[in-house]
């Protein structure tokens, strides 16, 4: 593997409120792509315009981070609603973040839906479909960030919507090929992160919770800006990942 796109979520506060350690001015020089949080589980128009901002001024690509509506639960929390419900109030914060982005011109390169949404749309075949079909019916171009085999996946993969695959630097596997899930996360090692991340560029290979290696496809590599920590995680990926002539590099670039 030759290059790989780094992203990270970005602008997961709400007012005077910050999610993390609040860092996300100097994790976005070590980028290539940002899903900035639309509002529903975090964010707000300045935090989303600022955020922009800061991406168009180190040359990261942006793409909507929707979420459930849930800011209290900071969108980690399943919220029963209608497929209908749920794909309006997604193509809802990709209109909003995509007017933002052009302030600042830039054109929105991706969607990537957050937290439970994410994995709700990972799981859930109708409304894997339903979402696929309208934002390919209005928006072919854009990428969308998904967890490869999921249903979102092989849905946008059968009707030709480009994807970007992820793996996720920061989070357990288990035999499955499925993210463990953690409600804390707590400090992570950045030198067995980045050596974790390098050897997934290099041999497509993780190591699971449970000892064995698993095979892992991908097309980008995510840590997420609220993990403990992660300014070092990121930088310590980044700063070998470039030893090792790996370019980082957004889909779009």
């Amino acid at each position: 593997m030759r290059s790989i796109d780094l992203n990270s979520d970005m602008g997961e506060g709400f007012g005077p409120w910050t999610i993390g350690d609040g860092v996300d001015d100097q994790i976005m020089p070590l980028i290539s792509s940002a899903n900035i949080a639309t509002g529903f589980h975090a964010g707000d128009p300045s935090t989303m315009s600022h955020t922009a901002k800061i991406a168009a001024q180190n040359g990261v690509s942006v793409g909507a981070h929707p979420g459930f509506r849930d800011l209290v639960g900071f969108g980690r929390r399943h919220m029963n609603a209608h497929c209908e419900e749920l794909v309006s109030d997604i193509m809802y914060q990709i209109g909003a973040m995509r007017e933002i982005a052009s302030m600042h011109n830039l054109t929105l390169q991706h969607v990537k839906p957050h937290g439970a949404l994410y994995m709700h749309v990972a799981k859930n075949i109708e409304m894997a479909q339903m979402l696929v079909t309208q934002l390919h019916a209005v928006s072919p171009q854009l990428f969308l960030y998904v967890m490869h085999g999921s249903a979102i996946h092989k849905a946008a993969n059968q009707i030709g919507h480009p994807v970007v695959c992820e793996f996720y630097g920061d989070r357990d596997y288990d035999l499955s090929g499925s993210i463990v899930f953690t409600r804390r996360v707590g400090p992570l090692d950045p030198i067995k992160i980045a050596n974790k991340v390098l050897r997934a560029c290099q041999e497509g290979k993780v190591r699971t919770v449970e000892g064995e290696d698993i095979d892992v496809s991908f097309d980008s590599v995510c840590i997420h800006s609220d993990t403990p920590g992660a300014l070092a995680l990121i930088k310590a990926t980044r700063d070998l990942l470039d030893k090792s002539g790996i370019t980082i590099k957004s889909p779009s670039q």
